[in-house]
């Protein structure tokens, strides 16, 4: 979240992960600050009107590039790691960027698909080679996978109710699960969330893998992120294990 961030201090400590790491880091940014006012005051941010946004993202993008002559800021680590750069979004704004700027897009489609089919042919349509030759998008996906299709939908109530408690306000830890949803819901609710949530495969491993295949086929993402918003730790494990499952038989198939 980069309105929380000096880019130097992201770029500094992304550098440090890929110094340690190498490719195994990614660095994803996002324009919301993704808390309140009072949070961000505490974060020592100035918050204007202004949005900075852009003009942040091509400021950190200069400092995980190779020192240039004369240059007097510099991130160390950073300088040269070349850290590859997510932009991720959930409207159209984020889709310009990326494109623009030629980075890859991560979309927030495991909870804000409405603009999903939008974003995606601006991304694609509107894209100039930059970090990347050309577009490479990945595709959010609620995963809750079990090795029963009633544990499956017993697992995912924990989500429900979590997402529910946000919109009204009320943040928190994962909720425990529930064996029946409509119990602590109302029909206006269930309605809301599950459109909200309707990027998911949940399931045993068939029929998560018809529908995360049906996703695939419709979206054409050049990679997929599963979120697992599972109150277990071992249940979540499982249900990963699942769709890493899913995955390879439907990568072997292709």
């Amino acid at each position: 979240m980069l309105p929380n961030h000096a880019p130097l201090m992201v770029a500094e400590q992304f550098g440090t992960l890929a110094t340690l790491y190498g490719p195994r880091i990614d660095l994803g940014v996002g324009r919301a600050p993704g808390t309140d006012m009072a949070t961000a005051r505490a974060l020592r941010r100035i918050l204007s009107q202004a949005d900075t946004f852009p003009d942040d993202v091509v400021e950190l993008i200069s400092y995980l590039a190779p020192l240039s002559a004369g240059q007097r800021i510099k991130a160390i680590p950073g300088a040269g790691t070349k850290v590859p750069i997510w932009m991720l979004g959930s409207s159209l704004f984020g889709a310009q960027l990326a494109a623009q700027l030629g980075l890859p897009y991560a979309f927030a489609s495991h909870f804000a698909p409405d603009a999903l089919d939008d974003a995606i042919h601006v991304y694609r349509t509107r894209f100039e080679p930059g970090q990347e030759d050309s577009s490479r998008f990945m595709l959010a996906v609620n995963l809750f996978a079990a090795d029963t299709e009633h544990e499956a939908f017993r697992l995912r109530t924990s989500m429900q109710q979590a997402f529910i408690n946000l919109r009204k306000g009320s943040p928190g830890p994962l909720p425990s699960p529930v064996d029946d949803f409509g119990t602590i819901a109302n029909e206006q609710e269930i309605a809301m969330v599950n459109n909200a949530l309707r990027i998911t495969a949940i399931g045993g491993r068939d029929q998560v893998a018809r529908q995360v295949e049906a996703l695939l086929n419709r979206y054409r993402p050049d990679e997929v992120i599963f979120s697992s918003g599972i109150h277990d730790h071992r249940a979540r494990l499982r249900s990963f294990e699942i769709g890493a499952e899913v995955m390879s038989r439907l990568a072997t198939a292709a």
